[in-house]
């Protein structure tokens, strides 16, 4: 008697197929932009018929939900005591997911300038999920301060922003073309720039 393959569940065959949607939406929102990119093309990328898309997720709006809520999606370290070194770890996790996750962190990083450029479908999703990452940065801050490996008058808001910044336009400088060389020192300059605008003084 053979072993026998266990069959997948109904609900295992719909993740499946979700992850193979997402994976090829983020390779042509990568490639050319949202804007030129339809439901059709995703499901035929994605191996399936023409209509898979919409049966999935029912509209183009909720597609680039799922994918920005997908390509957005990196390990944030646990805070261990330090403030200071929790954001630092916080600004190398962001930047080498930049680098590990391409496609999708192109695909990320794609959308967000079509944000910028108010998208009316992308415009309201990156401005509630960057309020979000605001305010993950604006405690961390926060917690640095209370345990002073982060200076006194350091502005918790302020700070996430400028935070936002350094990740975003690093993140967009890694995904260019031609691509930049040297990562590891870029990654080490971003983190020391950290450190150096926020430590305590002695």
């Amino acid at each position: 008697m053979t072993d026998r393959p266990a069959r997948r569940t109904q609900e295992q065959r719909r993740a499946e197929t979700e992850r193979r949607v997402l994976d090829a939406a983020m390779a042509l929102i990568a490639r050319s932009g949202s804007r030129a990119v339809t439901l059709a093309e995703v499901g035929e990328a994605a191996g399936y018929s023409r209509g898979i898309v919409y049966h999935h997720f029912g509209s183009r709006e909720r597609l680039l939900e799922a994918v920005v809520d997908e390509a957005q999606r990196f390990d944030v370290p646990a805070y261990q005591g330090d403030g200071l070194e929790h954001l630092v770890r916080i600004v190398e996790a962001y930047l080498r997911n930049v680098v590990r996750r391409t496609p999708s962190a192109r695909a990320f990083l794609q959308l967000w300038g079509e944000a910028i450029a108010a998208d009316p479908v992308l415009a309201p999703l990156f401005a509630r999920r960057d309020a979000d990452f605001r305010l993950l940065l604006a405690n961390v801050v926060r917690q640095g301060v209370a345990d002073g490996s982060i200076r006194s008058d350091a502005n918790p808001a302020a700070a996430a922003v400028l935070v936002v910044a350094l990740v975003r336009g690093t993140g967009l400088q890694l995904i260019a073309q031609p691509p930049v060389r040297g990562v590891p020192a870029l990654i080490r300059e971003a983190t020391r720039s950290v450190r150096a605008a926020f430590a305590v003084t002695p």
